[in-house]
């Protein structure tokens, strides 16, 4: 039940669900609170789950996240291709048996064989032996041979389970390995987000689980879409859209992939001839259902653009913004009435050496902290974090990000609310939810522009940055770091602790990534 807010930043109206990153020149003022009841956890699906609901009390709030969890551990026990245990893997283990089935689990077996039909074999559970191919090559360092990868294709051909609907049973025909990714994480999360209306007659609900969100209801929602040649989470977005009672889904190679042999090669395979792909790099939907939304947002980043813009005819009421990796932007013809008026995400700042003064910050550069969260068994609540800089008189210049649920807990931080709490004024204002490709759960990368709360560049020298987190029934770790600023790249790797699995302070040029 992390609350999180965030002032919009006159350079960056990005803002995390759930995570309130103060990014912008302050001004003083009484803390105030918002009539959102949120929640944040880590490791929900080898992801993020953040909720918001609107208007609602605590009380109602508390039991939604129950129902919420509850709903996506039942469906993850059944679905999952990452547990040993479940229904799905329980399934594979059998051959040539008949199989009685949860009703989920044929759900999404069927669908994706109206899938795999649809995109002439480009969505495909068996995509899992071409990748498999591709993990031993990440871990040797060496390319795939065509012949490892031929074997592969092949047995992705082959058709490897047969569904009988009437009696509730699947028969497993191959030992071919298999994983029902994809479109599953956005298939259970409308399902829980539904169960939460259902059975507690909530009038609205935003879930965004690793970056698909749900969005049902009263209530219209704005979601930021991530720039996929950014990193840190204050990062301008590329644009933003607003959405009701529908469902939108990112995908894209920019989070997840390999480095083999020194080159980069993406998480997304085409199952049909065995090579990442490359010529898309992220693709957004948004659709009437949580299925079409994340097998379209997967398909056309593998079909060649054309083929998309085919494919996506016969699902008439979704709209799409294809990012290309030349950068092109492709969208389809009613995206634009889902998009509102934002800042564009900028170009890197390109500034003549000449123009740079030796003691002011050079604006060609960017200071990026890197925090890993520790991760818990199971899903586990996001800790409060706050992340400012002072300078070398220990004077607090500027909050970069802070993170917190209520302001009557702020005081829980207690080093930022020592330095920071009269000098800023943390106001409702819009929460967005963020649609990205899906990332690691518990990792982050936060920025700072080298402003002051004032919005003017500091001087040379050298400054401290501070990190400081708390979790609830936890422990309390601040860390503390100097760094000199000199307009010089730099990186300075932190020391870990019970809360942070790992952190660095990188200077670098901006487009640097």
């Amino acid at each position: 039940m992390y609350l999180v807010k965030q002032i919009r930043s006159v350079l960056s109206c990005l803002l995390l669900l759930s995570v309130c990153s103060i990014n912008a020149y302050s001004k003083p003022g009484p803390l105030k609170t918002n009539k959102v009841f949120t929640s944040q956890f880590e490791n929900v699906m080898g992801t993020s789950f953040e909720m918001k609901i609107k208007n609602v009390s605590e009380k109602q709030g508390t039991k939604a996240e129950t129902i919420a969890l509850q709903e996506i551990d039942r469906l993850s026990k059944i679905l999952s291709s990452y547990d040993s245990k479940s229904e799905f893997n329980q399934f594979l283990a059998t051959h040539n048996t008949v199989f009685k089935a949860s009703p989920e689990l044929i759900e999404v077996l069927s669908l994706f064989d109206n899938w795999k039909a649809n995109t002439k074999g480009a969505l495909n559970p068996a995509f899992e032996v071409v990748n498999q191919v591709w993990k031993k090559a990440a871990k040797t360092n060496t390319l795939p041979t065509s012949m490892e990868l031929n074997e592969a294709i092949n047995n992705a051909a082959n058709i490897h389970y047969t569904i009988n609907k009437e009696q509730g049973t699947i028969t497993h025909l191959t030992n071919t390995p298999l994983a029902i990714n994809t479109f599953v994480k956005s298939f259970i999360i409308e399902k829980a987000a539904k169960k939460v209306m259902d059975e507690t007659g909530i009038p609205n609900i935003v879930m965004n689980v690793g970056g698909d969100i749900a969005v049902y209801g009263n209530e219209t929602e704005q979601v930021a879409i991530v720039n996929p040649k950014a990193s840190a989470i204050n990062d301008a977005s590329l644009t933003e859209v607003k959405i009701k009672n529908q469902f939108i889904a990112t995908s894209g190679n920019y989070r997840r992939g390999s480095l083999i042999e020194g080159k980069w090669y993406s998480h997304i395979i085409d199952p049909r001839n065995g090579q990442p792909v490359t010529q898309v790099i992220s693709v957004t939907v948004i659709a009437d259902n949580a299925t079409d939304a994340g097998a379209l947002a997967t398909s056309f980043n593998i079909l060649p653009v054309e083929q998309s813009i085919e494919l996506a005819k016969q699902y008439p009421n979704t709209a799409y913004l294809i990012i290309t990796e030349e950068g092109a932007q492709i969208k389809s013809d009613n995206w634009d009435k889902y998009t509102t008026t934002v800042t564009p995400a900028v170009a890197p700042v390109i500034v003549p050496a000449s123009s740079v003064k030796k003691d002011v910050w050079d604006p060609a550069y960017e200071l990026t902290v890197n925090l890993e969260l520790a991760q818990m068994q199971g899903p586990a609540r996001r800790p409060f974090v706050a992340i400012w800089v002072e300078d070398k008189d220990k004077t607090p210049l500027r909050t970069i990000s802070l993170w917190y649920n209520k302001p009557r807990w702020l005081h829980d931080l207690r080093a930022w609310y020592s330095a920071n709490y009269g000098k800023y004024n943390v106001e409702s204002g819009t929460i967005n939810s963020i649609t990205s490709a899906t990332r690691t759960p518990g990792k982050y990368a936060i920025k700072w522009d080298g402003k002051d709360d004032k919005g003017e560049f500091v001087k040379t020298g050298n400054y401290t940055i501070n990190i400081e987190v708390v979790r609830e029934h936890g422990t309390y770790q601040i860390i503390t770091q100097e760094v000199k600023v000199n307009n010089k790249e730099n990186k300075i790797e932190l020391t870990a602790n019970t809360e942070v699995a790992s952190a660095s302070i990188e200077v670098k040029k901006k487009g640097n990534e």
